[in-house]
């Protein structure tokens, strides 16, 4: 019997649940806060009087200390604990969530964002190792169904929470609403998690590991959240934080591979299971995520939702999620991951072309309905690639891999948010450019004219129309690219050899 098997054999079956329910609402917690203050935004910006590019920041910062610490998950495990790593975290995430909601500059605001980040890092691969302690082998697929639709539901219900959050009450309240959590969670945590506790090791600091890494994700980070503003690399700063990046990236590989102690284990990735996981996990997830990003943007600037309408809607991927979840827990057991991990992707690819006959007007339910579609699927990808990129590594390896996990979903997260928007603003510009090429605006004009319109309020009107138009026939466009980049990672995850194990998360040799 394994130490993971031991763990769970002897947790009481009658606390597990509520243990599980623990973990897996930590994680909820962290992923809700990567996009709560996305549509608040506006409102930190006038509270504390500054612009919105300095108020964006406020995402920034956190997304920037998240990727450069969620690799360090496996070092910090090893060294402290995973129980003790998991409770110190929680504890200083309720902390900055507390000073977060009484910042009153700018300044404060952000470095107490980066003080979330850091702690809220280690929370997402945390509670993922732990779930898989705290469970038996036979019940872990339930327990990474639970902590996967985490994933789901916390970038659906962010937008929706901070916009009722900062509508009802103040921006304020997108931050204090995690400390009552934050408690609870840190007492059940400490109360029923300590007999699934790891061994400590004394390591030494991987001091230059360490430094290399904070350069080029900090560097990657910043590119991707200021590039767009910039013109990308016709700017010299991008150019020289991408030289900085590149660079230290390719030392810190050397580093890492040649160090006896790292501070990133890369060593894992010589699992192929794991490294071909990792690569459908950051396509596939990113592929997704660009359409999170785009729709609410475009229900709320061009259709006239609201920004909790336009939360709604998202949110009904995460329903689609609860109800298959089940039933992928059951397939799990008896199936070839890969061969639902390919189905999945491959829905989500099929929703995408859905997608593409969408119009300027189009209901409510009809950009809903395809997100609850999205959402049934979203599971058959999700849950299984948890599963295999965990089921191949040795017991010693799971933090690391869990973090290695949490951080090729953060960067892909970042890439995709960037490069959609990038890609939006790109194909906007030249589909309204071929809309005005064949427009005849001058009878439609003469007869609008007609109706007592100025000249000048006759071409706000079909400046406004093409706006819109060429505004949806670029998201179309959008979903035609991410149907295509997602049936790639469709094929690519047979490349992935099939777990000698079913039925439960291999927890090692």
């Amino acid at each position: 019997m394994n130490g993971a098997a031991q763990a769970s054999a002897g947790f009481p079956p009658s606390l597990r649940l509520i243990a599980g329910l623990t973990l897996a609402f930590a994680n909820f917690m962290v992923i809700l806060d990567l996009t709560i203050a996305n549509v608040s935004i506006p409102s930190i910006a006038g509270g504390l009087g500054v612009t919105l590019e300095q108020g964006a920041w406020v995402i920034t910062s956190y997304a920037v200390a998240e990727a450069i610490c969620v690799p360090l998950t496996g070092w910090i495990a090893g060294r402290f604990g995973s129980v003790r790593t998991f409770l110190f975290s929680m504890a200083g995430f309720g902390l900055f969530s507390l000073l977060c909601g009484l910042s009153v500059s700018i300044e404060m605001l952000v470095i107490c964002r980066i003080g979330q980040g850091i702690f809220g890092a280690f929370l997402m691969p945390m509670s993922q190792t732990l779930l898989l302690r705290v469970f038996p082998p036979e019940q872990q697929n339930i327990a990474m169904g639970m902590w996967a639709m985490t994933l789901l539901l916390g970038p659906a219900l962010g937008p929706i929470i901070g916009g009722w959050l900062t509508d009802n009450w103040s921006w304020h309240w997108i931050f204090l609403i995690n400390v009552p959590i934050a408690v609870l969670a840190a007492f059940a945590g400490a109360v029923l998690l300590r007999r699934v506790e790891t061994d400590r090791q004394v390591l030494p600091i991987d001091i230059i590991g360490l430094v290399l890494l904070v350069v080029w994700v900090g560097c990657l980070q910043i590119i991707l959240d200021i590039g767009r503003n910039h013109d990308w690399f016709s700017d010299p700063l991008i150019v020289a934080l991408a030289i900085t990046s590149a660079i230290a990236f390719l030392i810190f590989v050397v580093w890492e591979l040649t160090e006896d102690h790292p501070v990133v284990d890369l060593r894992v990735l010589r699992h192929r299971g794991l490294s071909i996981s990792l690569a459908v996990l950051a396509i596939g997830f990113g592929a997704y995520f660009a359409g999170f990003v785009i729709i609410p943007q475009w229900q709320q600037a061009w259709l006239g939702y609201t920004a909790t309408q336009a939360g709604f809607s998202s949110s009904f991927t995460a329903i689609g999620g609860l109800l298959t979840a089940p039933i992928v827990v059951m397939l799990m057991a008896r199936s070839d991951p890969r061969a639902l991990v390919s189905a999945g992707i491959v829905w989500l690819a099929v929703i995408g072309l859905t997608r593409t006959f969408w119009t300027s007007d189009s209901g409510f339910w009809t950009l809903t309905l395809p997100q609850f579609f999205l959402g049934l699927g979203m599971t058959f990808f999700m849950l299984p690639i948890i599963n295999l990129t965990l089921s191949t590594v040795d017991e010693d390896e799971v933090a690391s891999a869990a973090g290695l996990q949490s951080f090729m979903r953060t960067i892909a997260t970042a890439f995709a948010t960037s490069v959609s928007l990038t890609y939006w603003g790109d194909t906007q510009r030249a589909a309204r450019s071929d809309i005005v090429a064949v427009l005849e605006p001058g009878a439609a004009g003469g007869s609008i004219s007609g109706l007592g319109f100025s000249p000048e309020a006759v071409l706000q009107m079909f400046s406004n129309m093409v706006e819109a138009e060429a505004t949806t026939l670029s998201v179309i466009h959008i979903f035609w690219t991410t149907s295509a980049i997602l049936l790639i990672a469709a094929a690519l995850i047979w490349l992935a050899p099939r777990p000698k194990r079913s039925g439960g998360m291999s927890m090692g040799h």
